[in-house]
């Protein structure tokens, strides 16, 4: 299986974290994370892959997330109502998000993606 890297060619973070793994040279294939946002099916796969709670897959500091006032929905979301709304606004997005064989990752952290991708 090779590392899906879901971004937004817009992101200056996502371009760092590309940049980083061409210098490692571990092959990626992109997908934009705006224009071909993960199901909320993947979304629910990642999510349990990843261990972490839903929460950290929301990007808190986005447009979408405040004008869809989730601060305070996601407290009474269902897993499955959250995955569905991450799968219909991209933006929602924390990125980048890696699905990799042996991790997701959630948002570029350099000492995490070498643990998890060298």
């Amino acid at each position: 299986m090779a590392v899906t890297v879901y971004q937004y060619p817009k992101c200056s973070t996502c371009r760092k974290a590309l940049k980083w793994l061409d210098s490692r040279g571990i092959a990626y294939r992109t997908v934009d994370i705006v224009a071909d946002p993960p199901l909320a099916a993947t979304l629910e796969r990642l999510l349990r892959r990843s261990g972490l709670p839903v929460a950290k897959f929301f990007n808190t500091s986005g447009q979408s997330y405040r004008a869809g006032n989730f601060r305070e929905r996601l407290a009474s979301m269902t897993e499955a109502e959250a995955c569905a709304a991450l799968a219909a606004d991209g933006k929602l997005i924390k990125r980048p998000l890696v699905d990799a064989p042996n991790a997701v990752l959630v948002g570029f952290d350099a000492d995490a993606w070498a643990e998890a991708l060298e």
